[in-house]
């Protein structure tokens, strides 16, 4: 079953720092581009990165470019979200999907996280 479990959400003051991972199982990391997504309350889903498999190039954001970083590392089949200078606006919950690159033409994502919570206090 291909599964991704992400981690390492969790309560953080204005201005500080938080880095997410994502662990993949279940299928060929290297085959799929992992994107990060957020959902805040009463808001609509958003992507904030992805990564292609093919290239490389990472795409962020406006709201989270220069702030954020995404990296990832095919022997730990994990995939990180760097995060600097959170601020409210930040609070969601974080989920990681793939194929991000395909959602960006279709729309459709094979396999989501669960997700992880990000609290930005002020």
């Amino acid at each position: 079953e291909k599964q991704l479990v992400e981690s390492g959400g969790g309560l953080v003051q204005a201005g500080g720092s938080l880095r997410l991972s994502c662990a993949a199982s279940g299928f060929t990391f290297d085959d799929y581009a992992i994107g990060w997504f957020r959902q805040a309350p009463g808001k609509e889903r958003e992507r904030i990165s992805c990564i292609s498999n093919s290239n490389g190039i990472t795409h962020y954001a406006d709201s989270v470019n220069g702030r954020f970083t995404m990296s990832t590392d095919s022997a730990k089949k994990t995939a990180y979200l760097q995060m600097h200078s959170l601020n409210p606006e930040d609070t969601a919950v974080y989920s990681c999907a793939a194929d991000c690159t395909y959602f960006y033409s279709t729309g459709i994502l094979e396999v989501w996280g669960q997700g992880t919570s990000v609290t930005v206090s002020s």
